[in-house]
Parts: structure tokens; C-alpha cells; sequence
């Protein structure tokens, strides 16, 4: 009892001092993020050129292509077996850091980082379908969380760098440091609070520039853009929106259903892997384009020598290989394989527009980058972060007025089929298969604030006559720079923002409540 207490008492008085402390560790954070996340890069790099190199020599040698498929079934089963050992390293690993976020799953951030290094390696040296973008999520919120650890921050602050690590990996595996900061933000911590948004963009531009220290100042894509799209064109940009939109949704539905294929075959959970592992071994022979994350199906995108056929035929059999290597829980990412079947999705759609249209050839590149932003946010429900990020990625911002038309069209199609945000439905398999209902009550406090928005209900009111959860309390409100204490009397106004201590196992509830009830 007295420990909890002083828990109680210490979260309160970090809370004085949390915001500018914040900043100091978010830099730390973006450091050690930013390290881990280029670490992981530089392996995965290795790991796809060790990959193709193999293919390369094996091609028309039958006892060397023998020897690799065996290779490939002892990877798959290493790979099953450090799943197993450690499931949070399963699949992407951005629900995992949303859940941890919201107070549902707690990971052990040395076993994940250690764990999503080897893993994700050998993934990618099997030749999977598989980004590097998710797991740098992951590795950068737990190298956020170990630092809060070895620094013996309260929950409410870990929670923080937990989402300032989350954004700094996310900026050094793209070169994207304000598509971090909005990702982290927008999809994971579901709130924009000064708090979080200065430490988190600290995060980000920190680990911005120990990536470009290794990799240089070259954006991720380099297409060669002339121009922003005349405005005659503009109709086939809500066509663009319209069929990017669908085609998001029909991939949420996808890779959900083949997840739960997964599920029912007569295999061991282990023993799964051999599907895309083996599969990675065919099309390495015959197809080898569509291995790997897809850099080397953009690179083919560079040019415009490709036909529409070749186009279409890439794209049905990265969709479908990208499935089956995401589904089976193998440690990867869907956000980089997104990305090229979005990039080829309106690669496609430019050079039918070039045929049916008359169309000039050039204009297709941009076809490329819009659709690439549109399907993101089709599909991840976070539109912000998907033009911020195609637009750091292409290292040009002339196209902000394209970009948000597809955007928001395609946010508007999948929304109105009813598509739920991908990470949102991995989170609820992940938290169904480990019979998670709510959190352990380990007596711990954490903070939680929610900003009143300008059209709220709460607007007006006294203190004492807002609804608000239970198992909660309001400690304080902010408003700009004054820091209240709330008494009955004390009148809501737009903009300010409630500070509400509750118990850690409440708090993704209470959470929710709070935001609803300023909402």
C-alpha cells in the first residue's frame, strides 16, 4: 500500500517537470532508436543481396538450387521456432507497440529487439515478401522503452518515449522524420498534446540524422517527377481514388483472411513458415523480382519501360506472394510491400490512361506516387502521415494538392466499405489469440490527457458537471500555458487539456473514455 502511494505521489510531481524533460529524452531516445533502426537496415540489406547472390549462382545448377531449398526449410523452422519463443516479434510489430501503448501487451524489449534483429534477417535472406518499416517501429519503441527502464521513468513518461522511439524508427528506416513524428502520433499514441508532439519530432529528427550519417541524403525513391499533374487530369485522380480505395479494402480483407487460413492448416505453428519459405524458393527461380521488401521492383519502375501486361503480372503475384509471407506471422512488415503494390497499382492505371486516354508517357511516374499514397491511406486509415511520408520519400512537396485528392478520396472509399484500419485488426487478433481482456493490476499510475476540441460537448461546463470515467481523476488543466487545479467550479474551455490520473490496468479504457468525452 505505502509503495503505491509513493507511485502515486511520483507520478504527480514528474508530471511538473515531464515536459521538458521529455525533450532531453526523446533525444536519447531518437539516438538510440535511430541506431537500432539503422542496424537493422544494414542487415536486411545485406541479407537481400546475400539472397539474390545466391540465386544468381544457383541458376542452372540443380545440386546448388537442392541445397538451398533445404537451406530454406531450416530457416523456416528457425525462424518458427524464435516466433514461438517469443511471439511478440510475430508479423509486423506495429499492433504490438499500439497495444502497449493503449496498456494491453507488455513486451520484454530485450528479447524483441534481439529477437526481430536475427529474425527479420533471415527472413529477408530467405527471400519473404517483407518491409523493414514495421519492424523499425517496434525495435525503435523498445529500445524507447529500454531506455525508460534503464532510467527508472515512471509509466506515464515510458509511454512517451515508448512513442517518441516508435516515430524515430519509423524516420530512419524511410528518411522520414515528420512522417514518423505523424505516424507515431496519428496511429499509435492517438494524441496530438505538445508534449508529445515536441519530444516525438525530437525523436524523429534524431534518428533522421545518425540515418543519414550511414546512408546519405538521398531519398528512399528517386522518380523522376517533371511536374505537378495539369489540372485536365484531375478527373482521373478521382477515378484513381475511387479504385485505390477499393483495392485497399480488398487488401485489409486479404490479409486477415489469409491469416486465419494460416490458422486451420494441419500444421504445427512452427511448421507454418515452410509455406512462404518454400514458395520464396520457387519464385526466386522463375519470378525473383517479387522477393524481398520491393526495391527491386521500384527500380523497374524507374525508367517506364515496362508494359502494362509485365505491370499487371508483377502486381497480381506481389499482392498474393506478400499474403502468404505477412499471413504465416512471419517477423516482417506489410509497409514497404504496400507501398510497391500501390506504386504499381497506379503504374498501371497511368499507362492504361496513356492507352485509352492519350495521356503523355510522363505523367505516369506520377500516377505511381499518388496511387502509393492513396492505397497507404485506403488502407492504414492515417491520410497525414501517407502524403507527408510519399512526399519525404519522392523528396518533393509540388504535388501536395495531387497527393490529398487521391488521399482523401481512396480514406473516404474504404471507410464507406466498411474497412477497418489494418493495424487496428491485427492488434484484436493478436490480443484474441492470447485471450487478452484488460491489462494485469499492478497497482501502478499512469497519466492520461485528452484535449478538448473546439465543437465538444464539455465546452462551457464546471468541472463538477463532467461525466468522467470512473476509476479515474482529474489532477489537472491545461490551458496554454497555466497549469490548473480543477475544482468544481472551474470551467471547461476549448482547447484546454484534462490530465486524469488512473490505474495502469484502466488505462487504455479509460483513455478512450476521455478522448470520447472531449470529442
Amino acid at each position: 500500500m505505502q509503495q503505491q502511494e509513493n507511485d502515486t505521489i511520483r507520478v504527480i510531481k514528474s508530471a511538473q517537470t515531464m515536459q521538458y524533460a521529455l525533450v532531453l529524452n526523446g533525444l536519447l531516445v531518437g539516438v538510440a532508436a535511430g541506431g537500432v533502426a539503422v542496424v537493422y537496415r544494414l542487415m536486411l540489406g545485406w541479407a537481400e543481396d546475400a539472397m539474390r547472390a545466391v540465386f544468381a549462382a544457383a541458376h542452372g545448377n540443380i545440386l546448388l538450387a537442392a541445397a538451398w531449398f533445404v537451406v530454406l526449410a531450416g530457416m523456416a523452422l528457425l525462424t518458427g521456432w524464435m516466433v514461438k519463443a517469443e511471439p511478440m516479434i510475430s508479423g509486423s510489430g506495429i499492433p504490438q507497440v499500439g497495444g502497449e501503448i493503449r496498456g494491453y501487451l507488455s513486451q520484454s524489449w530485450p528479447r524483441v529487439i534481439l529477437g526481430k534483429l536475427v529474425s527479420g534477417t533471415v527472413c529477408i535472406l530467405g527471400g519473404l515478401s517483407l518491409g523493414r518499416e514495421g519492424p523499425s517501429v517496434q525495435l525503435g519503441a523498445m529500445a524507447g522503452k529500454g531506455l525508460s527502464r534503464l532510467l527508472h521513468r515512471v509509466r506515464t513518461e515510458e509511454k512517451y518515449l515508448i512513442t517518441c522511439g516508435a516515430g524515430a524508427g519509423l524516420a530512419a528506416a524511410f528518411n522520414a522524420p515528420l512522417a514518423g513524428m505523424l505516424f507515431s502520433l496519428e496511429e499509435l499514441h492517438k494524441n496530438f498534446s505538445a508534449s508529445a508532439l515536441v519530444s516525438v519530432m525530437t525523436a524523429a529528427v534524431a534518428a533522421d540524422f545518425v540515418s543519414k550519417v550511414v546512408f546519405g541524403l538521398t531519398p528512399v525513391f528517386h522518380f523522376d517527377v517533371t511536374g505537378a499533374l495539369p489540372l485536365q487530369y484531375y478527373w482521373l485522380l478521382v477515378l484513381l481514388g475511387m479504385l485505390i480505395g477499393a483495392f485497399g479494402a480488398f487488401y485489409n480483407w486479404a490479409t486477415l483472411r489469409v491469416q486465419a487460413l494460416y490458422g486451420r492448416l494441419p500444421l504445427r505453428p512452427e511448421m507454418r513458415m515452410l509455406v512462404p519459405f518454400l514458395l520464396a524458393g520457387v519464385l526466386g527461380f522463375t519470378v525473383p523480382q517479387v522477393l524481398g521488401g520491393g526495391h527491386a521492383m521500384i527500380e523497374l519502375l524507374y525508367d517506364g519501360t515496362l508494359l502494362l501486361n509485365t505491370v499487371l503480372m508483377l502486381l497480381v503475384l506481389k499482392f498474393a506472394f506478400s499474403l502468404v509471407s505477412f499471413g504465416s506471422g512471419a517477423p516482417g512488415g506489410i509497409f514497404f510491400p504496400l507501398l510497391v503494390i500501390g506504386a504499381y497499382a497506379g503504374g498501371a492505371f497511368g499507362l492504361a490512361a496513356v492507352q485509352l486516354c492519350g495521356m503523355e508517357l510522363h505523367w505516369v511516374n506520377n500516377f505511381i506516387i499518388l496511387a502509393m499514397a492513396g492505397y497507404f491511406s485506403a488502407i492504414v486509415r492515417a491520410p497525414v502521415t501517407g502524403i507527408i511520408l510519399i512526399a519525404e520519400m519522392t523528396g518533393s512537396f509540388t504535388h501536395m494538392l495531387s497527393l490529398s485528392t487521391v488521399s482523401i478520396i481512396a480514406y473516404v472509399v474504404a471507410y464507406l466499405l466498411r474497412s477497418e484500419p489494418i493495424y487496428e485488426s491485427l492488434l484484436e487478433n493478436i490480443l484474441r489469440r492470447q485471450g487478452i481482456e484488460e491489462p494485469e493490476n499492478t497497482g501502478e499510475k499512469i497519466l492520461t490527457l485528452a484535449v478538448v476540441r473546439q465543437d465538444s460537448d464539455v465546452i462551457g461546463k464546471n468541472v463538477s458537471e463532467l461525466t468522467l470515467p470512473h476509476n479515474c481523476l482529474l489532477v489537472a488543466v491545461r490551458r496554454g500555458k497555466q497549469e490548473l487545479i480543477p475544482r468544481g467550479d472551474t470551467v471547461i474551455m476549448a482547447g484546454d487539456t484534462l490530465v486524469a490520473l488512473a490505474d495502469a490496468k484502466d488505462y487504455a479504457e479509460i483513455k478512450e473514455q476521455l478522448q470520447n468525452c472531449c470529442s
